[in-house]
């Protein structure tokens, strides 16, 4: 009876092996993805925030990205985070998307690497180095083989799980069913890849399953090759989900990442068998069958990659035609900040230092806005809203930021990202304090308004004067924060103590005027506060600008 079934305690050491090896090799992936990242972070940052419509230069970008990071899933949810932001389009994230999809085959390959025994001891000494080195670098780098050594024992217990399989005929004959002899089982090799790996939602694991059953002989290569097409299919299930409740820009690059895959396995389908051909005369028999897998899964993305680059104008056009813009249903103008994006630290501050940069873009537009108010160039209801609506979106946009910035604070990450994160909050802190003064003086406007006071010549003048010296002081902060001018101080200083000296003599003649002659009490009240307002908004910039060089 025992011959031709499993006990019950074989299988809960079989169970146990394989799920605990499974959680141990997606530990290990997740330790190896932010040691990499940690180490190459900078890099990877300013490849995402150069990319262009070139599609090598998109491609290479996405290539390196997914390798650094280890998931093409994550990189799509990324490019959803980023197009729905503004800050990519949907042609130069499709560029990305063909890198990430070669970039992800680097997991196969290490997966195919023969030292899962060594996996243990590759933990033990590079979680010493982890827990007891006080150098940053080398902590994370430490974090980075152990992640490797985590995923080699993961590799070895699930081999260790599914090895009794292959002395299991029932098993052997029911895996046989599902295996690519003709196109209906290549069909079903295909469905059952696409729907593991979208339950999994991670094709690295689903492609170690598959050479894990490989090297134990439960499946051969054929059927290995077929669940690997399938698995890319269902790899795209993460940045479909990540997709939902954005607007409709966003999740065009969900699409785009379907659509490419399902394509791709659609087009591969009727030359199955011919590409396994090829196949054996790239790899040979002889060849250890992880690798001969690694290699199809690589073969395969770069086949499709080289089909697909020469029309990613062509297919985003496409995509446009079939998800067409709608006026209603598309989000607020808040910011586009995703926790789903913290997986890649790196990219997650670049990101909301962009949203950032929006703050200080739309305080410039509420300062243009004000002159135009005070100066009586352009008045109405509309435009007074609009202001008032923009101190309100700022308020909320802080808000955002903050809770974004402070989830990125509770992970680890190196000091450079948990620094530049502090500053950014301050930056946050500072353009929101900024459009509450900017609010502030139009209310203070408003009220002489009301009480249908005018202010004379001099005074009108002074407070046109002092408002372009401190618009001119914000364009010169707001640079130097968009190209991280570190010698913005020598600058700074010199042109705010300007705007305070300014400031103290229109103060100085006011109250001259004050002993000349009889004011209203409340011009002599206002005028003196919305002289204060603007040099308290020169203050709050120069808190920018000393946060710029800390």
């Amino acid at each position: 009876m025992e011959s031709t079934s499993f006990t019950v305690t074989l299988i809960i050491e079989m169970v146990s092996n394989f799920v605990g090896g499974l959680c141990i090799f997606l530990l290990g992936m997740k330790y190896l993805s932010d040691g990499v990242q940690a180490v190459a972070g900078e890099r990877m940052r300013k490849m995402i925030a150069m990319v262009t419509d070139n599609r090598l230069a998109a491609c290479g970008t996405g290539l390196f990205v997914t390798s650094v990071i280890q998931s093409s899933s994550v990189t799509t949810v990324m490019l959803v985070g980023l197009v729905n932001a503004g800050v990519m389009t949907l042609q130069q994230s499709i560029g990305v998307i063909l890198g990430a999809d070669i970039g992800t085959t680097v997991t196969a390959w290490i997966v195919a690497i023969s030292i899962t025994k060594y996996g243990l001891i590759m933990t033990g000494i590079s979680g010493f180095f982890y827990l007891f080195t006080s150098n940053e670098r080398h902590r994370f780098i430490a974090m980075l083989i152990m992640g490797l050594g985590l995923v080699f024992f993961g590799l070895h217990l699930m081999e260790k799980g599914v090895a009794p399989l292959r002395s299991h005929q029932e098993f052997i004959l029911l895996f046989s069913r599902f295996s690519p002899k003709n196109y209906f089982g290549v069909i079903n090799c295909i469905l059952i890849g696409a729907f593991v790996t979208a339950i999994i939602q991670s094709s690295s694991a689903t492609v170690a399953i598959t050479i894990t059953l490989a090297r134990t002989g439960v499946i051969d290569f054929e059927t290995s090759v077929a669940l690997v097409l399938g698995q890319n299919i269902g790899t795209t299930i993460t940045a479909f989900l990540a997709s939902l409740g954005v607007a409709l820009k966003a999740r065009r690059v969900a699409y785009a990442h379907i659509g490419i895959k399902i394509v791709a396995v659609i087009l591969m389908f009727p030359f199955f068998f011919l590409y396994l051909q090829l196949l054996e005369h790239i790899a040979p028999v002889s060849l250890d069958i992880a690798k001969r897998i690694a290699l199809a899964h690589t073969v395969f993305n770069v086949l499709f990659v080289l089909v697909f680059l020469p029309f990613t104008s062509i297919f985003s056009r496409v995509l446009f035609l079939i998800f067409k813009d709608k006026k209603e249903g598309e989000p607020p103008a808040l910011t586009y900040l995703d926790v789903r994006m913290l997986d890649a630290p790196a990219l997650s501050i670049e990101q909301s230092r962009r949203e950032i940069m929006r703050m200080g873009e739309t305080v410039g537009a509420m300062m243009n806005s004000l002159y135009a108010i005070i100066s009586g160039e352009m008045k109405n209801k509309e435009r007074l809203q609009t202001l008032f609506n923009q101190e309100e979106l700022l308020d909320r946009m802080q808000k955002e930021v903050v809770v974004f910035l402070t989830r990125l604070l509770t992970i680890e990450v190196v000091s450079a990202v948990s620094k530049e994160a502090q500053e950014q909050l301050r930056y946050a802190d500072e353009f929101e304090s900024v459009s509450d003064y900017i609010v502030a003086i139009l209310k203070l406007h408003l009220r002489l308004e009301n009480a249908h006071l005018i202010l004379d010549r001099e005074e009108q003048n002074d407070i046109l004067a002092l408002h372009t010296a401190v618009n001119n002081y914000y364009r010169l902060i707001y640079e130097a924060y968009e190209k991280s001018d570190r010698g913005v101080l020598t600058r700074a200083y010199p042109e705010g103590e300007g705007i305070t000296h300014l400031y103290r003599e229109m103060r100085s003649r006011h109250l001259t005027k004050l002993s000349q002659k009889r004011l209203d009490p409340l011009i002599c009240t206002l005028y003196p506060d919305i002289l204060a307002a603007y040099r308290r908004i020169k203050e709050h910039l120069l808190n920018v600008a000393e946060a710029i060089i800390s």
